[in-house]
Formats: structure tokens, C-alpha cells, sequence
């Protein structure tokens, strides 16, 4: 059995990308369709970490006024870069005059599908996107699979692939789900969940000679942290005697509070950017369309600013037949996503050790981490980048 279905605007994946921009086309007057392969409890039971850059937040309270990121969220003012013993304060606000919000991506996702659906949202869960057909084409198809096995098929006036880095949709785009420009890191994190209370205030990105350590938070009662691994390490592996023993000596001269630990995995480094973000009526945003490394706290956010830009230019192309924005999408977008490639590569390459570094290697980084904080402009180029450059459109 097949259905057929009409909409405006077809977006595959109710990911942070893909619901935010559901609702700012509402507010538009344009009508959308969402659909997941995932469950709604999935999406808001599947916990990822989450640093919200200034404007990213700003705009989350301003479509939301029911949102929690300002009220279960905690701000952060600033940062520490530890090295050599010894901790450093980036000092966002006394700088830039601007903050982050540590708020995991599951709990953004419950306010925003919360919101959705109280607004009459077309959400269709458990329906997997399989391809796009006539992508090039004034009225571009989505072909998917509902969870009773049935083939379900979207016409559009556009489609939007949300749908992560595994996207459906990127191939009708880039020719192929691979196309795009790649690098792979020759590490990664060991990331853990404990049950202790903060060892800091703020986030702490310590480099030390044995390798990399990020000390952040979940809650007053849980932690994350994570250390520079080997991408193969196995991470039920080292004991918690060993895990606690590597982060300790990691951040020396700071003392961390140690807990239970309850989760473990290992986190791949990679960074990629589509070859083409927009082919004819069919666009990709978000992990769709490129992926940074963890460092930079980047991921979500470069979606947001990639939903933001999208959303005027639909709004000008659908509600009053101006394509002038969208055929400037990809360019657009394309600049600051690769000021955040190129930021989120300077944070990993600043902080880490790489495999068969040499003594040079070492004191010339330390040289760089001193560079930077000992330097109001280095420090302020820092702060800027973290906390995010303003929103287009």
C-alpha cells in the first residue's frame, strides 16, 4: 500500500534542525510535515551533551517562552584553559559580553517537541525517509516507510534533509551520501557519567603531556567528563580505579570529585562538510550537511544558525516568490560553517597530543596555549567563537 501526501515544506529529521524550523515557517504561515525514522520517546530519551551558544538561546526563549534553558539550563561566563599545572579563566563576559548555557541536547529537544505538538504540528514518528525523488524538480518527493511497513509519499513545494549525519536526504543533493569534504582525527574521547558533585563551576579543557581532558557538568549530581583515548579503545576496558586515575593526573594541580561511574562510550572525532547544501528545491542543515569535532561546542548551534537562514529564505521563496535567498543559502551558510570547521580544528589541534608527536611538537603547542592566554586578543578571539557570532538573517 501506498499514500500519497502534499505539503509545503517536507523535513526529514525532528532533530533540534528540523523542529526549529517547523516552527519558524509556522510563524510564517507555511505549513510543514516533519517525520523521524526514531520514536518521540527515543528523541527525548537519547542523551547528548549540549553547550548553547548566546544567540542559540536567545532564540530558543524567543519561540518559546515555555522554555527551560534559562531556568534548568546553567549559564556559563567563562571557561578554563589548564595547562602545565596551571588554570587559566577565559572570561567570556568581561570580554565579548556574552555567556553559553550547558542544557543537553534531549532536554532542548522535550521543550521544542512539547511546543510542536501543542501547536498542531504534523509530526510523524517511526517513518523512515528512504530517498528523495526529483529533487531538481519544482515539486521534489520524499519516498518513506511508516511503521506498519506501508511506503508513504511526500510531494512538496520543498524538502529539507534534518536528518543527521546518516541523511536520507544528502544524497539527492550531493550525488552520493559520502559526497563532501572529509577528516578524520587520530583520536578520541573516552566520555564517562558519575555520580558526584561538579568538581567545577565551569568547564575546564586541560592539556597536559599525557593528553587531553574535559571536565564538564550534567547536574548538581551528575557529571560528564571525558579523556583523549585511542579511537579503537575498547571503553569497558580500564577499570573506574584507572579511568579516575587518568583524569586525575590529566588535570594536575586541580583535584576532581570522583563518583560512581555509571556510563561510558567512546566518541570518534570527525569533521565533514557537504560538497552541495541545496541542489534545485531540496536543502540539507545541520548534521546533514557537515559535522565538527566536540571542542568547539559547535554541532547544534551551526544548526540552528543553518535553520535561521533557511527559514527567511523559504519564507521569501514560497510566501512571495523571491528566490534571491535561497539561491545565496549555500554560500551564505558555507561562511560560517567553515569558521566553525576551521574553530572547532584549532580548539582540537590547540588542546590534544597527537600520535607521534615530538618534543618540538609539545613546546611549540605550549607556546600557542600561552599565545592565547596571555593575550586580550587571543583571549577575546576565543571568547567570540565559543559564544558564538551573531545570527544571519
Amino acid at each position: 500500500m501506498t499514500s500519497s501526501i502534499r505539503t509545503r515544506v517536507a523535513i526529514v529529521g525532528a532533530g533540534p534542525a528540523g523542529l526549529i524550523l517547523s516552527h519558524l515557517l509556522a510563524e510564517a504561515g507555511i505549513e510543514s510535515i516533519v517525520i523521524d525514522r526514531r520514536s518521540r520517546a527515543e528523541i527525548e530519551t537519547t542523551i547528548r551533551a549540549g553547550i548553547l551558544e548566546h544567540g542559540t538561546a536567545d532564540l530558543l526563549t524567543r519561540i518559546d517562552p515555555g522554555s527551560r534553558v534559562r531556568s534548568v539550563g546553567q549559564r556559563h561566563d567563562g571557561i578554563e584553559l589548564r595547562f602545565q599545572g596551571e588554570g587559566h579563566r577565559i572570561d567570556f563576559q568581561g570580554l565579548v559580553g556574552r555567556s553559553v548555557w550547558l542544557y543537553p541536547q534531549h532536554e532542548v529537544l522535550k521543550d521544542l517537541l512539547t511546543l510542536r505538538v501543542s501547536q498542531g504540528q504534523d509530526l510523524r514518528f517511526e517513518t523512515t525517509a528512504e530517498r528523495v525523488d526529483d529533487a531538481a524538480t519544482a515539486t521534489p518527493t520524499v519516498v518513506a516507510t511508516d511503521a506498519d511497513g506501508a511506503t508513504v509519499r511526500i510531494t512538496a513545494d520543498f524538502v529539507v534533509g534534518a536528518d543527521g549525519s546518516r541523511s536520507a536526504v544528502r544524497p539527492a543533493v550531493t550525488g552520493s551520501s559520502t559526497g563532501g569534504y572529509f577528516r578524520e582525527y587520530p583520536f578520541a574521547w573516552f566520555g564517562i557519567l558519575c555520580e558526584a558533585p561538579p568538581s567545577s563551576h565551569e568547564l575546564i579543557y586541560s592539556n597536559s603531556d599525557d593528553g587531553f581532558a574535559l571536565i564538564s557538568q550534567r547536574s548538581p549530581s551528575v557529571q560528564r567528563m571525558y579523556f583523549q583515548c585511542d579511537p579503537d579503545a575498547d571503553p569497558q576496558a580500564p577499570s573506574e580505579a584507572e579511568i579516575w586515575s587518568t583524569l586525575q593526573r590529566r588535570v594536575h594541580g586541580t583535584t576532581l570529585v570522583e563518583g560512581t561511574v555509571f556510563q561510558r562510550d567512546v566518541l570518534r572525532f570527525r569533521s565533514f562538510v557537504a560538497h552541495e547544501l541545496r541542489r534545485g528545491r531540496t536543502a540539507l542543515v545541520g548534521d546533514a550537511a557537515h559535522t565538527v569535532p566536540p571542542t568547539g561546542a559547535k554541532g547544534m548551534n551551526l544548526a540552528v544558525a543553518d535553520v535561521v537562514l533557511l527559514a527567511e529564505a523559504l519564507s521569501a521563496l514560497l510566501g512571495e516568490e523571491d528566490e534571491r535567498l535561497i539561491d545565496a543559502y549555500a554560500e551564505t551558510a558555507l561562511r560560517r560553517i567553515w569558521k566553525a570547521q576551521h574553530f572547532s580544528w584549532w580548539m582540537t589541534s590547540m588542546l590534544h597530543v597527537a600520535p607521534g608527536a615530538g618534543d618540538f611538537d609539545r613546546r611549540r603547542q605550549l607556546g600557542e596555549l600561552r599565545s592565547v592566554v596571555e593575550s586580550e586578543a587571543g583571549r577575546t578571539f576565543l571568547a567570540e567563537a565559543y559564544t558564538g557570532w551573531a545570527l544571519d538573517g
